[in-house]
């Protein structure tokens, strides 16, 4: 009782008297959740072709969204992409727009969940743990080849 007599002293006009000889409680609870999806940032390897044979990826036409839970790392490729690595071995690379902040003083990156579960091009961004932000503006598919 005494919680809810000191909410109702903070409410604008209402007295604390007046509540208590009516019975009437006052309460106003005020919930905030925040979720983010953390993706652990992967030193840069090569796909195991052959351990001796080079490989250099090559850049395909890429999908508009991928599901956020087939995601299980991120590797820098160059400032102004980042290549996202699938739970099936593949990976995608996305390209993030010109004015993007440094994000590669982290051990990772961050994505907010989505309603459809996918994180999607133009519409979404990679966040870092220093603050900086930056939009995705494609995807796109990364085949490994042998090197020439």
């Amino acid at each position: 009782m005494i919680p809810a007599l000191i909410l109702l002293a903070l409410v604008p006009g209402a007295s604390v008297a007046d509540s208590a000889e009516s019975g009437v409680q006052v309460a106003q609870l005020t919930v905030h959740q925040r979720i983010i999806i953390r993706i652990p940032r992967m030193p840069f390897t090569r796909a195991p072709v052959e351990a001796s044979q080079p490989l250099r990826w090559v850049e395909k036409k890429g999908p508009k969204c991928v599901a956020m839970e087939d995601l299980v790392g991120a590797a820098i490729s160059a400032p102004d992409s980042i290549d996202l690595m699938i739970d099936d071995g593949s990976r995608i690379r996305a390209r993030l727009d010109d004015d993007c902040p440094p994000l590669d003083y982290y051990s990772s990156y961050y994505l907010k969940p989505t309603p459809d579960g996918m994180v999607c091009r133009n519409r979404d961004a990679i966040r870092s743990r220093s603050g900086g932000s930056c939009q995705i503006e494609e995807f796109k598919r990364l085949e490994a080849r042998p090197a020439r």
